[in-house]
C-alpha cells in the first residue's frame, strides 16, 4: 500500500493501538497528524517517527472537548492542506464493574470519549473530505460493541453506538468518495488493560480460540487496508480481528 501524498489524522496516537497505526501508515508514506489527550506520550511517540526520518504533526487534545477538537482539526488542514484520512482510535476502558456500582462519572466519562469523541472529530473532518470527494474513515469499536462484556457497560454500549455511527455516516457518504468502515478488536495487547481487573481480561481471553490477545501491529495492519485505495467496495463494514471469537 503507498499512501504518499496522503495526510491522515490519528486519534489517541501516544501509544498503543493508535501509535501502531500511525507507525504503519507513516512507513508507507502518509503524513501524519497525531491527536492525543497525554502531550508528554505524544511528544514521545512523534521522536520515535521522527528518528525513522517521519515527522509527524502533534495534537494535545481532549476529543471529548469540541473547541480542542476543532482545532487540533483546522491545524492539521493549515498544515498540510488537505485531509484524507481519519482513524478514529481514542478511547478509554472505564472503570469494570456491576451496574449496580456505576457512577455517574464513569459513564458520561466513558461515552463522551469513546462516542462523542469519534462525533465531534469526524464532523470537523468530513467537510474537508466531501470537498475534495475523497476520504477513508476508520472507527475502533470492539467486539464487545456486538456482544457485550459483562462490568463493561459504559464500554460496551459506546462501542455499540460506534458501530452504529460507521453504518449510518456511511449510508450519507457512500457517492461522495468516502468510505466509511470499522474495526472491532477482541482484546489487544496495550496499556488499555491497566484499567482492566486482571479477571475480566481472563474472561475476555477465555473467550479466543487462538487463546491469546491481538496484538496492535495486527489491528494496524487491518486498518491500513481500510485506508488504502485498495479497499474501494467496502463502506459501512464491521471487521473483526478477534481470533476466533466473532464467528458471524
Amino acid at each position: 500500500m503507498n499512501f504518499s501524498g496522503k495526510v491522515a489524522l490519528v486519534t489517541g496516537a501516544a501509544q498503543g493501538i493508535g501509535y501502531a497505526i500511525a507507525e504503519r501508515l507513516s512507513g508507507e508514506g502518509a503524513r501524519l497528524g497525531l491527536l492525543d489527550i497525554d502531550g508528554s506520550r505524544l511528544e514521545g511517540a512523534a521522536a520515535r517517527l521522527g528518528e525513522r526520518d517521519r515527522p509527524a504533526l502533534t495534537l494535545a487534545a481532549d476529543v471529548a472537548v469540541r473547541a480542542e477538537v476543532d482545532a487540533a482539526v483546522a491545524r492539521v488542514v493549515e498544515t498540510y492542506g488537505h485531509l484524507d484520512i481519519l482513524v478514529n482510535n481514542a478511547g478509554i476502558a472505564g472503570e469494570w464493574m456491576p451496574l449496580w456500582d456505576l457512577t455517574d462519572e464513569t459513564w458520561h466519562r466513558v461515552q463522551a470519549v469513546n462516542l462523542t469523541g469519534p462525533f465531534y472529530v469526524t464532523r470537523a473532518t468530513i467537510g474537508y473530505m466531501r470537498n475534495r470527494r475523497y476520504g477513508r474513515i476508520v472507527n475502533v469499536a470492539s467486539v464487545a460493541g456486538k456482544e457485550g462484556n459483562p462490568n463493561a457497560i459504559p464500554y460496551s454500549v459506546s462501542k455499540a453506538g460506534l458501530i452504529a455511527f460507521t453504518k449510518a455516516l456511511a449510508k450519507e457518504v457512500a457517492t461522495d468518495g468516502i468510505l466509511v468502515n470499522c474495526v472491532t478488536p477482541a482484546v489487544i495487547e496495550t496499556a488499555l488493560l491497566g484499567q482492566v481487573r486482571p479477571q475480566d481480561i481472563a474472561y475476555m481471553v477465555a473467550k479466543i480460540p487462538m487463546g491469546r490477545m491481538g496484538r496492535p501491529e495486527e489491528v494496524a495492519a487491518l486498518v491500513a487496508w481500510l485506508c488504502s485505495d485498495e479497499c474501494t467496495f467496502s463502506t459501512g463494514a464491521v471487521f473483526d480481528i478477534t481470533g476466533g471469537r466473532s464467528t458471524y
